[in-house]
C-alpha cells in the first residue's frame, strides 16, 4: 500500500485541513505504515487501508485509533475515528458509508464507549459527515499554532 499512500499523500488538496505538510518521499508512507503497524500491535486497532470492493483500487484509509502517543484538546488515552480519502473518491458517500461501518463495528464489536474525532474547523465536507454519522459538536479549541479544531464525540448508546 505504500505506493498507493504516498500518492494520496503527497496532494497539496488532501492536506488543506491538515498540516499542509504533503508528502514529498515514499520513505514517508512507509513510516506511516509502520507506525500503523504498531499500533495494531500495542492497542489492537488502528487505520485500516480502504479499497473499493468491486476493484480493489485503494481509496484511501478509515478506521479508529487509540490515542495515546500524544494530547490533543487536552485528551489522551482516548479511541478516535478519522479517515483520509483520495481527492478523486470525495463526494461520492464513501466517507459516511465507511464512518457508519466503523462506529457499529466500535460500538457492537469492541464495546468502545465514547468515540471521538476531531476535524479542522473549515473543513465543511468532514464536519458533515460526522454530523450526519451522529457524532456531537463539542467545542473548538486552537492547536499550539493558533488553527481552530472542532472536537466531535459520539457516546455508545447500547452500553
Amino acid at each position: 500500500d505504500a505506493e498507493a499512500l504516498f500518492e494520496l499523500n503527497k496532494n497539496p488538496n488532501v492536506h488543506k485541513y491538515l498540516w499542509q505538510t504533503p508528502e514529498k518521499h515514499i520513505d514517508e508512507s512507509i513510516k506511516v505504515i509502520e507506525y500503523v503497524q504498531k499500533q495494531y500491535q500495542e492497542n489492537n486497532i488502528g487505520r485500516f487501508a480502504t479499497i473499493i470492493k468491486e476493484t480493489g483500487e485503494f481509496i484511501g484509509w478509515t478506521g479508529i485509533k487509540f490515542v495515546n502517543d500524544h494530547i490533543e484538546n487536552g485528551n489522551t488515552n482516548f479511541y478516535d475515528y478519522g479517515y483520509r480519502l483520495a481527492e478523486k473518491f470525495w463526494n461520492k458517500g464513501y466517507a459516511t458509508e465507511a464512518s457508519k461501518a466503523w462506529l457499529d463495528y466500535g460500538f457492537n464489536q469492541m464495546n468502545i464507549k465514547e468515540m471521538n474525532a476531531y476535524t479542522h474547523a473549515e473543513n465543511g465536507a468532514s464536519n458533515h459527515v460526522l454530523q450526519k454519522v451522529g457524532f456531537n459538536f463539542r467545542e473548538d479549541y486552537p492547536d499550539e499554532k493558533g488553527v481552530i479544531w472542532k472536537w466531535w464525540q459520539l457516546k455508545n448508546s447500547v452500553q
